[in-house]
């Protein structure tokens, strides 16, 4: 073997190893930086749902409560008793008293003319005309539980009338109204009233309240 390349060989030989020596160390050094790496992949964005709370319901306005009538401190059907005073007749007519009690607990006032009419039949139905209204309208009267108020009535004969125009038929008693009032109390009084509409003057009249 020539003497030059038997020196050249074993340099080319030890430049060889070094070189492999190199790729090798550089290869592994890039994987470790590789798997060093933290991934940059993005996470998931999370979605956030807002719920929205349903409305309140409104409330409906209270209804007021119902106004209750004033007591004006007139005498109603229930603050009192009624009866018939004895009569006196004349002229055809027996004339009487209404007799007006107050037999509540508190005072109570009364002014006018009741309202009177004859009544009959278990229904209660009205015989003839209301009583007419005789005279002028006349001063309140206070009456205190227990005082009694009148309104004279006249109570005219129906036999004075011709049956066939007055049309006479039994009654049970009157149906009375106090000034001012809307429900009816009841006096009894069995009699004779004329049905017809249309007789000559009036079979019932009322004067006004005066103190008894």
């Amino acid at each position: 073997m020539d003497m030059k390349l038997s020196r050249l060989f074993p340099v080319v030989a030890a430049s060889a190893g070094v070189l492999a020596l190199s790729a090798c160390g550089g290869g592994g050094t890039t994987n470790a930086a590789n798997s060093s790496t933290p991934s940059t992949s993005a996470s998931p964005t999370a979605t956030t749902t807002v719920t929205t709370a349903p409305p309140s319901p409104t409330s409906a306005p209270a209804e007021p409560p119902a106004a209750q009538p004033a007591d004006n401190g007139l005498c109603k059907s229930g603050d009192v008793k009624l009866s018939l005073g004895p009569g006196d007749s004349g002229a055809g007519s027996t004339f009487r008293p209404l007799l007006i009690r107050n037999s509540s607990a508190k005072p109570c006032t009364i002014q006018g003319f009741p309202g009177v009419s004859y009544v009959a039949g278990a229904d209660g139905h009205q015989v003839g005309k209301d009583a007419f209204r005789d005279g002028t309208k006349g001063n309140a009267v206070k009456l205190n539980p227990g005082q009694t108020a009148a309104a004279d009535i006249q109570f005219v004969n129906v036999r004075n009338y011709d049956p066939g125009t007055c049309q006479p038929t039994p009654v049970k008693g009157l149906r009375i109204y106090l000034p001012q009032e809307t429900a009816s109390n009841f006096v009894p009084d069995d009699g004779t009233g004329c049905a017809s509409t249309k007789i000559p003057g009036n079979q019932l009249a009322v004067k006004t309240v005066h103190p008894a």
